[in-house]
């Protein structure tokens, strides 16, 4: 019993850890792309609160995102380890980091969409077994959020790629894919970001691989020679394609990019990429398998970057700073223009994907009133203090374009007049933002800490059944701080940037390797 307790304790360690502090090489990944912003650009500025939130969230010992992702374990073990006692001691400990809020309850039933409110499901957390000679366990564990996790993408060569044109089955072939994939994400992965990625196999194995590299060191040096020189060549081409940090353009486009290889059938040749965010959630323990404690922590090596006293980045005199209290005329909206910067108090509400299938409904009636009101895209981590009262944990936002098919319609149909998320929306809602007299407002992905800070009081909630995360929330706050993106004049720096890069990609189209 006392190797289960102990065992389980060290998981619930990894957990959080995992959740509230980035890793010593990301950090430090993070500082050198800091370093090389221009100063005063939205993209500094979006900088100084990723690395504010990093420490705040330290601080608090409460998650960097809101979105703590799907754990996902790999676990190695000596021969004749019970892999079924390890297996329920994650479940316990993830259950318990879930009650106590440093994971999200993110394990929703597919068919029903309940969400069982403890991350354990169907399937879920993920648990990877693997042997080995070694006589310790260890233990990885990484929690990608679901906005990096869609912009995996896998590729089947030979293929035909926008801006690149023909990527044939050789090393030249997967290197136009790669730089595809990068350029593909654009903010709505929370760039800058890092990418596993996987050369052969099938489509699930190829996956897998990709997914492995994510637990390389960002400084690791792959020992396939030209896979190193792979690597450190698309992190640089990455950065020269303006998406920049959040997608607001800039010098910081990709952070890291580890490459694994395996053999492949000769009818399929498969490269696939797995995306993570800047929050880029990983460790790793070691375990005594007589007494599951903790013998090591990984990716504790060299400096370890506090951000604390760093000198901040001014904003831009052009950028013009507006203050806004909902509820926000159409004149207001009006006069706003791409690059402004807004500072929000008062009252808004949070909806996304549950909340926007629901209003859409036929004859569906909003549960408060929305007339010039500001929806977030944000699933916060959400508990009770001892008064029995909700507080915010961590509130950054979600990525936006999955709200795209109802997000127009349902801002003309309450008169909502803000909509705030990461990463932009497409031409749906750009155009009845010109119709309606509405605007879209980029929030920091990933700055759950930053944000929640600005969240005052929890002043009442709607729709719970849907679960924490989809849930309406009615939230008080004081000067919180995003970006227009998209605006009532038809002009969408989501779509401009997009474009630029693509041009920029297009410049890489020459066979390299």
């Amino acid at each position: 019993m006392a190797y289960l307790e102990t065992l389980e304790k060290s998981l619930y360690s990894l957990v959080t850890e995992t959740s509230t502090n980035l890793p010593k090489d990301v950090r430090r990944a993070i500082k050198a792309a800091k370093e090389a912003e221009n100063a005063g650009t939205r993209a500094a500025m979006t900088l100084d609160t990723i690395t504010t939130n990093i420490v705040m969230a330290e601080d608090n010992v409460s998650p960097i995102c809101q979105d703590t992702g799907l754990p996902t374990f790999k676990v190695y073990t000596p021969v004749g380890v019970n892999q079924i006692e390890i297996k329920k001691a994650i479940q316990t400990a993830i259950a318990a980091a879930t009650g106590d809020a440093k994971l999200r309850p993110n394990s929703v039933d597919s068919l029903t969409g309940k969400n069982s409110g403890t991350n354990i499901g169907a399937g879920l957390p993920v648990v990877k077994f693997e042997q080995w000679e070694n006589d310790y366990i260890t233990v990885k564990l990484i929690l990608k959020g679901g906005g990096c996790e869609n912009k995996n993408i896998q590729y089947s060569l030979p293929t035909e790629l926008e801006g690149l044109g023909r990527a044939g089955r050789d090393l030249d072939g997967i290197r136009k894919c790669i730089l595809h994939s990068v350029w593909q994400a654009q903010g709505q992965g929370c760039s800058a970001g890092f990418i596993g990625v996987g050369i052969g196999g099938d489509r699930s194995s190829g996956y897998d691989l990709a997914k492995e590299q994510l637990f390389r060191h960002v400084e690791d040096v792959n020992p396939i020679e030209d896979l190193a020189k792979l690597e450190d060549y698309i992190v640089e081409t990455s950065n020269t394609f303006g998406v920049g940090t959040m997608g607001f353009g800039g010098e910081a486009t990709l952070l890291g990019c580890k490459i694994g290889v395996m053999d492949r059938l000769p009818a399929s040749f498969f490269v696939s990429v797995a995306y993570n965010c800047w929050a880029y959630r990983r460790m790793a323990i070691d375990i005594d398998p007589a007494t599951g404690e903790i013998t090591n922590w990984h990716y504790q090596e060299g400096e370890k970057i506090t951000f604390k006293d760093e000198e901040k980045s001014e904003a831009n005199a052009s950028n013009k700073v507006v203050e806004l209290v909902a509820p926000i005329s159409e004149e207001q909206i009006r006069s706003l223009n791409v690059g402004d910067v807004v500072k929000i108090s008062g009252r808004m509400y949070t909806g996304r994907d549950a909340i926007h299938h629901h209003l859409i409904g036929e004859g569906v009636e909003a549960p408060v009133d929305l007339d010039g009101q500001i929806i977030y895209h944000c699933g916060p981590v959400m508990a009770k203090d001892e008064a029995d009262n909700w507080v915010v944990k961590a509130a950054g936002p979600t990525t936006s374009i999955r709200e795209e098919p109802y997000q127009g319609d349902i801002m003309k149909k309450f008169g909502i007049r803000a909509v705030m998320g990461k990463g932009g929306m497409g031409p749906k809602t750009l155009k009845a933002l010109g119709e309606h007299g509405g605007v879209y407002l980029n929030a920091i992905g990933g700055a759950a800490q930053y944000y929640a800070d600005c969240i005052k009081s929890v002043d009442g909630v709607d729709l719970i059944e849907f679960g924490i995360p989809e849930a309406m929330w009615h939230l008080s706050v004081q000067d919180f701080t995003a970006v227009v993106t998209m605006d009532s004049h038809g002009n969408s720096l989501h779509a401009d940037v997009e474009k630029s890069s693509l041009d920029k990609l297009a410049m890489h189209g020459e066979r390299v390797f």
